[in-house]
């Protein structure tokens, strides 16, 4: 095969043949490709890594609670904060020539190679929270069960580097059968530690409650104007102005603050959406209400959570002042 047909073969299936449901092909092929066409699976491995924000997530999180914290309480950096929340680090030092700088790289250099000749694999036991492997084929079908997703904060593995765990900690006796490994994100599961022994599966599983008995668990296909994984959209069936909108988590929960975190970012998200799709579908409208009745006395007449989007237009009513308000209608106008 000649050069000039390799390269557009390589072309074609870049261009038009490669099917992406991750970063990894793209990544692999040019890695492949800087080295002449050879590459060591360490060399690949490392490439991907630099596109994983997951795992650069787990390492900034160590960099503020652990090292960042020990220097900066020995006077050796200082933060950067903005606001409250540290972005970066200086060193509290004055001025280093370039031989001084040199030589304290050096040294630097010299503690890392003699506690690495000294550890081995052992330093990086940190990375793996349960005592001991984790089968591959354990992982697989924990993370399967859990859709991906940590089962305590729902995050998914595209946005967290997700950990597959002892529920109950060999510690205190747990074992390696699968029933006793749940899936959690790294954040969730550094926090959690080995010292609990809660077991967040559940959480997840409650994601698929329904009641039969309820007319926003029970609702028709053709009323469904869109949804993402955890909630949906519909017209109100009594709207207070055309286009008016629903949006409600696919979970039968009754209260607005028994919502999970995830259900919230799904719920604003589809809010946002329908907001963006109303203003396009509909030039008159220049404002909206966005509004949860939460308990009887704040007027819930059904017991499944529900976000009204209602759209509002010029001269709709004589004087919009006061807008949500005018739940208590003496109260509107101030």
């Amino acid at each position: 095969m000649s050069a000039n047909r390799t390269y557009q073969q390589l072309e074609a299936y870049i261009r038009e043949q490669m099917r992406m449901s991750h970063v990894y092909q793209p990544v692999m092929l040019r890695v492949l490709l800087e080295n002449g066409g050879t590459a060591s699976t360490e060399d690949v491995a490392k490439a991907l890594l630099s596109y994983d924000r997951s795992q650069v997530e787990y390492y900034e999180i160590r960099t503020k609670n652990m090292v960042g914290k020990v220097l900066t309480q020995n006077g050796v950096i200082e933060p950067i904060k903005d606001g409250r929340r540290i972005t970066g680090y200086r060193l509290a030092a004055g001025y280093l020539t370039t031989e001084e700088t040199g030589a304290l790289v050096d040294l630097c250099q010299q503690r890392l190679t003699d506690y690495i000749n000294q550890r081995g694999d052992g330093i990086w036991g940190h990375r793996s929270i349960a005592d001991g492997y984790v089968p591959g084929s354990v992982r697989y079908e924990v993370l399967k069960r859990a859709k991906y997703r940590c089962e305590l904060c729902g995050a998914h593995e595209e946005h967290a580097a997700l950990h597959v765990d002892h529920i109950l900690p060999r510690a205190k006796g747990g074992s390696d059968d699968l029933s006793n490994f749940q899936a959690l994100c790294v954040t969730c599961n550094t926090n959690k530690r080995d010292r609990d022994d809660t077991d967040f599966r559940d959480v997840l599983a409650s994601y698929g409650i329904r009641d039969q008995a309820c007319i926003f668990c029970t609702i028709g296909e053709d009323r469904i104007i869109a949804e993402n994984e955890l909630c949906y959209a519909i017209r109100d069936g009594f709207p207070v102005t055309p286009m008016h909108t629903l949006v409600i988590p696919k979970r039968h929960v009754a209260d607005y603050f028994d919502l999970y975190q995830p259900e919230l970012n799904a719920i604003q998200a589809l809010v946002k959406e329908q907001r963006e799709q109303i203003l396009s579908a509909d030039s008159s409208v220049t404002g909206f209400n966005v509004g949860i009745n939460a308990g009887t006395d704040a007027g819930q007449t059904i017991f499944h959570v529900h976000v009204h989007l209602i759209p509002r237009r010029q001269g709709d009513v004589a004087d919009p002042r006061g807008g949500v308000r005018g739940v208590i209608p003496e109260k509107q106008k101030y």
